[in-house]
């Protein structure tokens, strides 16, 4: 394996570490992680600044509340506030409930995803910044958290469910944050092509003094009729050097 290769391995090793131990590494584990590649002081600083901008802590903590908007912070305000009403347990109270729910009891699901809603939120700032609303994503984490209580059966011993339920949460909010990428690549490219199809309507459209219809774009060779149809509703009809279809 070439060191590129071996390198984006072992970022990917200490961010999954990260993960299981409440996104924070520390120094000895990231130089043992590098060791093998045989990275110098100044190169591992590097690693450093690289987690600490995936708001993962090294040897310490990362105050996630520094990387929330203002219009963030106003609507965590508001959802803690909702969530402080709910019955607090104590950690034997939390064990019975584990325990409950690994049984398949209702009730007992229901408190674990009571208990595990702060959880939740904690999760959701870790994903903030990535072109998904703080608000959907602590949405998508709880949905996954209703339907992760209800597999807990597979699980041996009531110590696993928090971290099980909260890998599940995290990978909802990954899978989200993936699907609006792709989807926001999408739009790019559409914008792109309307752009071009806009671009030569007018070029024709220059060329013969008024505006051009469909079937006379197609005939210049660049683009599909469906393309230009898809273009034009796409951007509202809004081509103006393309004649409108009756």
């Amino acid at each position: 394996m070439n060191q590129e290769l071996l390198f984006a391995k072992k970022i990917e090793e200490i961010k999954e570490l990260a993960k299981i131990q409440g996104n924070v590494v520390s120094k000895g584990q990231v130089e043992a992680a590098f060791d093998e590649i045989g990275m110098g002081p100044e190169q591992l600083g590097l690693v450093y600044e690289y987690l600490k901008e995936k708001k993962i802590g090294v040897d310490e903590k990362v105050d996630l509340d520094e990387y929330l908007t203002g219009d963030e912070v106003d609507y965590l305000t508001m959802y803690m506030e909702s969530l402080a009403e709910l019955q607090e347990r104590s950690e034997g109270e939390k064990t019975a409930m584990y325990i409950g729910a690994m049984a398949g009891d209702i009730d007992a699901k229901n408190a674990v995803i009571e208990i595990m809603l702060p959880d939740i939120v904690d999760m959701a700032k870790l994903y903030t910044g990535q072109g998904v609303l703080i608000e959907d994503l602590i949405g998508e984490g709880n949905v996954a958290l209703s339907m992760g209580v209800e597999r807990l059966g597979a699980l041996e011993t009531p110590d696993e469910v928090p971290t099980a339920l909260a890998q599940m949460a995290m990978n909802a909010m990954e899978e989200l944050i993936g699907e609006e990428t792709d989807n926001r690549k999408i739009d790019e490219k559409m914008v792109e092509k309307v752009n071009k199809i806009a671009d030569a309507a007018r070029q024709l459209a220059e060329d013969l003094g008024r505006k051009v219809t469909v079937e006379e774009l197609v005939l210049e060779g660049k683009f599909s009729k469906k393309a230009i149809e898809d273009a034009v509703r796409v951007s509202g009809k809004k081509i103006e050097d393309i004649e409108p279809e009756e």
